[in-house]
């Protein structure tokens, strides 16, 4: 039954393609296919199944542009979409314009988040009905371009709920804890391991409550939010990963199922 939820979900907000082995995909969206349609090698991909048949869950990478991408041995055409902006003043200039100290800090930082994406579980460790994190306001939404103190800034790649400093953060699914830190731009923050490439991180807490390594189950507190790294106000920066692509939040957090397996 949770494979089957999880697999609509997919659908009814996948925008995808499948005619004559041609497949497209929406900037910063999710696609799905038969694993028999598909041809992934080597490559580790998530899927599920339903009717005793496999579906790759694919995330698609954020472009501003239409182009071909590859995954596994399989030709994807990427198709932009427009998100929106987002403009933004932070009073602290040294947050903005980083000294060389700053600037290789956040290099270290961001390398090292890269690193813990890249060396999520192939077990599956997760019901994918995802709750949203933490009870607050939507403040901005994923895939905006981004504006800080009028200097354009790369995308915003993640889904931002502001709520009062303190407010309780949940897991919105089962998973496991796999790095905490105190970095330059996310502040407080932790990465959750979910199974089979997808992951989701926390920032700007204000308190983390758990431990690297630690088994979370769906519902159980992580953290509080908080104003700590880069950011104008408390409140929860919650980014989505899957197969290293972040893609948009919002798409796991659908609970009126409209499309039915016979679209494909």
């Amino acid at each position: 039954m949770i494979k089957k939820i999880f697999f609509l979900i997919c659908i009814s907000f996948s925008y995808s393609i499948f005619a004559e082995n041609k497949i497209s995909g929406i900037s910063g969206e999710i696609i799905i296919s038969p694993l028999s349609k598909m041809d992934f090698s080597n490559k580790q991909i998530f899927y599920t199944e339903y009717d005793e048949i496999r579906y790759a869950i694919i995330g698609m990478p954020y472009s501003l542009q239409e182009k071909i991408i590859s995954i596994g041995n399989n030709k994807i055409t990427l198709l932009p979409k427009d998100y929106g902006e987002s403009r933004i003043n932070i009073a602290d200039s040294s947050k903005v314009m980083l000294s060389k100290e700053n600037a290789a800090r956040a290099t270290e930082e961001a390398l090292l988040i890269k690193k813990n994406i890249a060396l999520y579980s192939h077990k599956s460790l997760t019901d994918l009905d995802f709750n949203l994190p933490v009870d607050g306001i939507i403040s901005s939404r994923f895939g905006k371009k981004r504006f800080i103190n009028n200097i354009p800034r790369s995308p915003h790649m993640a889904l931002d709920i502001a709520a009062p400093q303190g407010t309780s953060i949940f897991s919105p699914s089962n998973g496991k804890v796999i790095l905490i830190g105190n970095f330059f731009y996310g502040g407080k923050y932790a990465l959750l391991d979910h199974g089979m490439g997808l992951l989701t991180s926390y920032s700007h807490m204000s308190e983390i409550l758990v431990e690297e390594g630690m088994i979370i189950n769906k519902g159980q507190e992580i953290g509080l939010v908080g104003s700590t790294g880069r950011v104008t106000g408390p409140h929860l920066h919650w980014t989505v990963y899957l197969n290293k692509e972040r893609v948009n939040p919002e798409l796991f957090l659908n609970k009126n199922i409209i499309k039915t397996i016979s679209n494909f």
